[in-house]
């Protein structure tokens, strides 16, 4: 049975299990829940605290876990990233008062206060910087009003509550992060492990495309066809009205609209846009 990590709660549970529904999978309805057996698809789901997912798939005691990339590169634990799933973005970056240095090279000999003690370690040491870094749970926004610190560290939203606190952000990004796939390093090839990759990428594609059917004249199907190029090829299927063909493609959801108004330019008609729920390419 496969054995996989969830977070048990913060920005990352809603969406990371909305996405497995998705995928087929079954999930908790007790958010008390801390174990759920999914005996139809061989599953065993662990609910965790997301900072720990990758200690226990780094360990090699779970086989797959969905954390964020931030906290994974954090706890340097014997896991890697094999699938990004384009939700929980965040950006991590320093922060201090208003005259701050403008770069990593201006924290030389300074006080950094953060949750993120070894992501912003491995941050100053690829940069050939010495700094004191000191770690703190929870926000660490009022480090430096307390004397704590001389800049923090954090991950940054709207970055209205840095402002409150008399804090702007500085620099180039530490990191930009999003919700992972791992699993251990080195772990060899799982049919179970890409089974499951394979219903996570079909989601994932659920998502970005939609379906899209249109009548067109035979004589503007290639024009038509550069519009909707489709993954490999759109498909044509002749109609009962002599001269007009179906064409069938997938496109980008975002672009749905724009490529609508401009096959109708070109002739086509009965255009249609549907959902796609799941796939495999």
């Amino acid at each position: 049975m496969l054995r996989i990590a969830l977070p048990n709660k913060g920005s990352l549970s809603g969406p990371a299990a909305e996405m497995l529904h998705e995928a087929g999978y079954r999930q908790r309805k007790d958010p008390k829940e801390l174990v759920l057996v999914d005996p139809e698809n061989q599953v065993e789901f662990f609910f965790l605290r997301p900072r720990d997912i990758a200690v226990y798939v780094g360990s090699g005691r779970l086989d797959v876990g969905i954390t964020g990339r931030d906290l994974l590169l954090d706890s340097a634990a014997g896991a890697e990233e094999v699938l990004a799933l384009g939700f929980g973005g965040s950006t991590f970056r320093f922060a201090g008062p208003a005259g701050s240095p403008k770069d990593a090279q201006g924290l030389q000999g300074l006080r950094i206060a953060t949750s993120y003690t070894g992501l912003v370690e491995q941050h100053l040491a690829e940069h050939g910087v010495q700094a004191t870094v000191t770690k703190l749970d929870g926000a660490v926004e009022t480090a430096v009003q307390l004397g704590v610190a001389d800049v923090i560290a954090d991950v940054v939203e709207t970055g209205t509550s840095l402002r409150n606190a008399g804090l702007e952000v500085f620099g180039e990004p530490i990191l930009v992060s999003d919700a992972v796939v791992i699993r251990p390093k080195g772990a060899g090839e799982d049919t179970r492990v890409e089974q499951f990759l394979r219903r996570l990428q079909g989601v994932l594609v659920a998502r970005r495309y939609v379906l899209m059917d249109y009548d067109i004249r035979a004589e503007k199907v290639t024009e038509a066809v550069a519009l909707t190029p489709g993954l490999e090829s759109p498909t044509v299927s002749p109609l009962h009205t002599e001269g007009w063909v179906a064409v069938r493609s997938m496109v980008l959801r975002k672009e749905a609209q724009r490529i609508m108004d401009d096959l109708w330019a070109i002739g086509a008609r009965g255009v249609l846009v549907t959902n796609i729920h799941a796939c495999r390419l």
